[in-house]
């Protein structure tokens, strides 16, 4: 092992596939991760491990792993004492927050939280859900839920359990009573490896090439030829991060401009930049996405 190693936590669970492509897409090729909880990755100066994000924070703050990937929750759940890098806004299924939700079945008596007085909530968020029947001032007990929650749901009264779609919770007939919390995937590091410059850089230089990856999930480039005559009118359709890149042709009657555009937006736009004038069209996906 090098002298200088970034030893770095990669989640194992839900998270794990979508974690490896968006390394993938910043840049970096990871191996061996199908039989291995120690993969390779094509970077000498990083160790990964993997292992589930419901203990990556543990293992983060008492320095066995000098960063990682887990979710806002088990941080939280964990009460994990570490530096925040950045938020990444990717999950298991969506770019949206995932969250935790207090559910009942559908044919269930309780309408509202103040009916689960004196139950039991089956949830494997058991430190955050007990925070918040606190807070709400009613009194339950909490088990902790190895799993499958949503089967519990007809043997306690109520579970506390992580959606991103719903969809789960709607196949097993369960209706949300309440949201507990919405949860993130956080980069989070070691308060001594942070203030290590070796690590801090590297750990940094990560975050960048993620979230820059991140980014051009929702975006893409657009190029276009436009006659000087029609430049103004398809100046004002173009939503410009910062301005286009105008630049001029053999034909001086002509400029090509080159933009970065939210995806949703180049469909929505393309149109209307062929009736204003455009030609020569081409959109094309993008690597990365530096802000």
């Amino acid at each position: 092992m090098l002298e200088k190693t970034l030893k770095l936590g990669i989640p194992k669970g839900s998270l794990q596939n979508a974690t490896f492509e968006l390394f993938e897409k910043a840049g970096f090729h990871i191996t061996g991760f199908e039989r291995s909880y120690f993969p390779q990755i094509d970077d000498a100066e990083i160790q990964l491990t993997m292992l589930r994000a419901q203990e990556m924070s543990r293992y983060v703050e008492d320095g066995a792993l000098d960063a990682g990937f887990t979710g806002y929750d088990w941080i939280l759940e964990n009460k994990s004492d570490i530096v925040e890098v950045c938020e990444l806004l990717y999950s298991k299924s969506t770019a949206n927050p995932a969250k935790w939700v207090l559910a009942v079945p559908n044919e269930s008596a309780v309408k509202k939280l103040q009916d689960l007085e004196g139950g039991i909530v089956a949830t494997e968020l058991v430190g955050v859900t007990k925070e918040y029947f606190e807070k709400k001032k009613v009194n339950i007990k909490v088990e902790f839920s190895w799993g499958a929650t949503e089967v519990k749901a007809r043997l306690v009264d109520a579970i506390v359990e992580l959606t991103e779609t719903g969809s789960s919770l709607k196949a097993n007939n369960l209706r949300v009573i309440d949201t507990i919390m919405s949860s993130t995937t956080r980069f989070i590091a070691n308060k001594d490896a942070w203030k290590d410059k070796f690590k801090r850089e590297k750990i940094e230089n990560i975050s960048i090439l993620l979230n820059a990856a991140i980014n051009a999930k929702t975006t893409v480039g657009l190029k276009m030829n436009v006659g000087k005559d029609c430049l103004d009118k398809v100046l004002k359709i173009l939503p410009a991060e910062k301005s286009p890149t105008i630049s001029s042709l053999a034909d001086k009657d002509f400029v090509a401009i080159e933009v970065v555009v939210d995806a949703k937006v180049e469909r929505a736009i393309v149109p209307q930049l062929k009736r204003a004038g455009a030609s020569g069209i081409i959109t094309y996906p993008l690597n990365k996405v530096i802000h």
